[in-house]
């Protein structure tokens, strides 16, 4: 599949971003549910596993799926997405949990 390098970015960047939710948006929802849970760390260690496998299996995909060419470039650009995910979802879970008083936790 040769798509051109602007669509290949393109599309990286948005993989990156749902890799990222997946990731940060999973951790939040484990952390949770950890008071609610018998086992916390069957649970913590499971997600932590499932977590990590489909984030380097989608990692693995942007490398190699898209072409030959511009791996590390298109690697790149999904880590970018991924990180700005972290940001987007540590922004939303911060103001959703802790009050605005100015202080960080």
């Amino acid at each position: 599949m040769n798509l051109p390098l602007s669509m290949q970015l393109l599309v990286s960047l948005l993989a990156g971003l749902l890799l990222g939710a997946i990731f940060f948006g999973g951790l939040w929802l484990t952390v949770k549910q950890l008071p609610k849970v018998s086992a916390p760390w069957l649970l913590f260690l499971g997600s932590a596993l499932g977590r990590t496998l489909i984030i380097l299996t989608g990692f693995w995909c942007v490398g190699i799926w898209l072409s030959e060419s511009f791996r590390w470039q298109r690697t790149a650009v999904c880590l970018a997405g991924f990180i700005i995910a972290r940001m987007m979802i540590t922004r939303y879970t911060r103001s959703s949990t802790v009050p605005a008083t100015g202080k960080s936790a």
